[in-house]
């Protein structure tokens, strides 16, 4: 009866770290000879994950070196990684050898309206069900988003007195007090970590993104496979 091989965390961190090593330079365009320190920094200027993950990937480099030249003999090493650690790695190997997109990750149903709907059956759905963007469509036409920002700057704009509020008004006349470019269209296979980068640049830039709105190929004209709000890309680790 074979017995089961027990092997030591610095053998699994090495192992883990030389594929990821692999992974790295299948993602270099150029300069395939740079090493692995180096390949991070190159790429976590292009690839989500790179970036998001680059501190980890630079430290493993450091405990990787650490291990390898501080071996006292074949059977030995000094710096035997924790379990936490191993844990880790084995997470961003996984995460770059297959990266998770947003389809199937933020699959729904999502509530959309006409143009021609009433802002008092769109507020009925916000009170019912907690939603609070909506896509909004003339047949299968996407028009814009609607959101609460652009639903409370046109009721400060329209309010008859102080207790009566139009909210029979059609969609159509509130979308022009959202910003057009409050969302954007991605793909189904897009990395989950490459829609966080999204929201990350507006935010860098000084930009508001309400949403992601997914399709199969990015674009409008198809069939929502999914939203992505900015409380969505709060929960990924």
């Amino acid at each position: 009866m074979e017995k089961s091989v027990k092997f030591k965390n610095s053998e699994k961190f090495l192992t883990s770290f030389n594929r990821i090593e692999k992974l790295l330079k299948s993602l270099l365009y150029k300069q395939k000879e740079a090493g692995f320190s180096k390949a991070v920094k190159i790429l976590r200027s292009s690839n989500a994950i790179v970036k998001q993950y680059s501190d980890d990937l630079l430290e493993f480099a450091e405990l990787r070196n650490a291990i390898v030249h501080n071996k006292v003999d074949m059977a030995y090493v000094i710096a035997e990684p924790h379990d936490s650690v191993v844990a880790r790695i084995t997470k961003i190997e996984n995460e770059l050898a297959r990266p998770k997109k947003v389809v199937p990750t933020f699959s729904c149903s999502v509530y959309t309206f006409q143009e021609n709907d009433s802002l008092f059956n769109m507020l009925k759905v916000i009170h019912g069900k907690s939603l609070s963007k909506f896509p909004i469509y003339n047949g299968t036409e996407f028009k814009g988003l609607i959101t609460q920002k652009g639903i409370t700057n046109w009721i400060a704009m329209n309010v008859e007195n102080s207790y009566s509020i139009p909210v029979e008004t059609l969609l159509v006349n509130v979308l022009p007090l959202e910003e057009g470019d409050n969302y954007k269209f991605i793909s189904s296979s897009t990395p989950v970590y490459e829609a966080v980068e999204i929201f990350r640049w507006h935010i860098g830039k000084g930009k508001r993104l309400e949403a992601l709105l997914i399709t199969k190929n990015g674009n409008p004209s198809e069939k929502l496979l999914g939203i992505i709000t900015a409380w969505d890309i709060l929960d990924i680790p």
